[in-house]
């Protein structure tokens, strides 16, 4: 080891105080005062925040404007009953288009979900932009949403392929795209990834990265959770229509009974939401979902998956959660039954109880989404995501508690619902070698007739 004594150590014992009373006693130098640690990250937080808030300014925020001669007529109101006339007239608006759309079937649906997954990307991209200073680099930009037709591919691209095959009525629908889908989507990956390599400047190496980073959760947090509400709607309308529908009964009456009677608040994170309009809404969302079930629940066009009813919508097979079964009433209740001379049993479908499940996920659980998104913007000093909608802001603020459900239904369809599609296991045994065929069709005739079936 060498003599010489390290470079801190030096440095310690340069700024070492004397031990003597007089230095003790000596009024500290200007250059002698250092703030202390505590004080330093103050500061440092202090300047993000003040940076935070410049750059933030270039993000949109909706001032509930409806033009110049609408908001002539309501200059007269309050500004809290302004407001609540702004996001009821859109309200309805946005209501009465959605319920065109799902009266147009599954393929404007898919086109919705898609639009929607397009802006709240760009929405979210534009706080990184815009907080990452990179609004210089359009080629960067270019390539954040490279890696969003990238992940789309990955994400949809066997799915879609089958559904629009369907839909052309054409075997074999671009084949190749779905035999080399993983080989393809890696190859547009990496052709990405080299792409954001070669685009790295000196001096913007941080800034870079952190945007790479932004775009990578922002494609978990918004395509996946659109893949998710896709596979739903292939399952039947209804397990796409229902869950919204109750998000949307939920938001509205929560902000109704808030309006009117709230006083209590519930969270922090939104100080306009209050105990009183959260069980209001969530009472309202489990009564709605029921109501709606009952109006659903024998119409095949929302109730049969979307693949069999394209392939015969006069002939399609309700599934067994649409069907009528029988449910013995448990004690006392079974009582009256007995006193009336009736046998103890109540007919319903399934599907009651499984929009019982539903409502009370998306009013219990649904807004946590919401508050999720309330600290986002609130880490990032901005009121809306963006100014699409008057009075709600951009449609990130409005789908928010949806990806959340999206991605609880889909759960809850493979735990409890789903079946396995004999047509799609058939076309991949089709798929296999001939002597494999015969392994399958042997193993498969020595099963049923063990079970009795052959």
């Amino acid at each position: 080891m060498s003599d010489q004594p390290s470079a801190e150590n030096a440095e310690v014992r340069q700024r070492r105080v004397p031990d003597s009373p007089e230095a003790n006693l000596r009024a500290p130098d200007r250059d002698d005062v250092r703030p202390t640690s505590d004080e330093s990250d103050m500061d440092a937080i202090l300047q993000d925040e003040d940076r935070m808030e410049r750059l933030t300014k270039a993000i949109p925020q909706d001032k509930g404007s409806l033009g110049e001669f609408a908001d002539s007529m309501l200059e007269a109101l309050p500004p809290r009953w302004r407001n609540w006339v702004v996001r009821g007239l859109f309200s309805i608006i946005m209501i009465s288009t959605f319920t065109f759309i799902v009266n147009r079937g599954a393929t404007w649906l898919m086109f919705l979900v898609f639009l929607i997954q397009f802006k709240c990307f760009q929405e979210i991209i534009s706080i990184g932009l815009a907080v990452y200073r990179l609004y210089d680099f359009p080629w960067f930009r270019a390539l954040s949403w490279y890696f969003l037709l990238t992940s789309n591919y990955f994400f949809f691209g066997e799915s879609l392929i089958d559904y629009w095959g369907i839909v052309l009525k054409k075997d074999n629908f671009l084949h190749f795209l779905v035999a080399y889908h993983r080989l393809v989507s890696f190859a547009l990956y990496c052709i990405g990834f080299v792409s954001f390599v070669l685009s790295l400047r000196k001096g913007y190496y941080m800034r870079q990265f952190s945007l790479f980073a932004w775009t990578h959760l922002t494609l978990l947090l918004i395509v996946s959770q659109s893949f998710f509400i896709i596979q739903n709607i292939f399952q039947g309308l209804i397990w796409f229509l229902a869950p919204v529908a109750m998000i949307i009964c939920c938001d509205v009456m929560s902000y109704m009974f808030g309006f009117f009677w709230g006083k209590t608040p519930l969270i922090k994170l939104s100080p306009k939401k209050t105990w009183e309009g959260f069980i209001g809404g969530a009472f309202s969302t489990v009564i709605f979902g029921i109501l709606l079930s009952l109006a659903l629940y024998n119409r095949p066009f929302f109730v049969c998956p979307v693949q069999h009813y394209q392939t015969d919508s006069s002939n399609c097979t309700i599934p067994l959660a649409f069907q009528l079964q029988d449910y013995p009433v448990p004690r006392p209740f079974s009582f009256f039954f007995k006193i009336l001379r009736k046998e103890p049993v109540i007919q319903l479908f399934p599907f009651v109880f499984h929009s019982i499940a539903l409502s009370l996920f998306a009013s219990i659980l649904g807004p946590f989404g919401g508050f999720f998104a309330s600290g986002f913007k609130r880490a990032f000093k901005i009121k809306d995501f963006g100014d699409v909608i008057p009075g709600h802001g951009g449609l990130m603020d409005r789908f928010d508690c949806q990806l959340l459900m999206g991605t609880f239904v889909m759960v809850y369809i493979h735990s409890f619902i789903r079946v396995p599609d004999a047509s799609k296991l058939i076309k991949q045994i089709m798929t296999l070698e001939p002597q494999e065929q015969m392994d399958i069709f042997n193993l498969l005739q020595a099963e049923l007739s063990k079970s009795g079936l052959l």
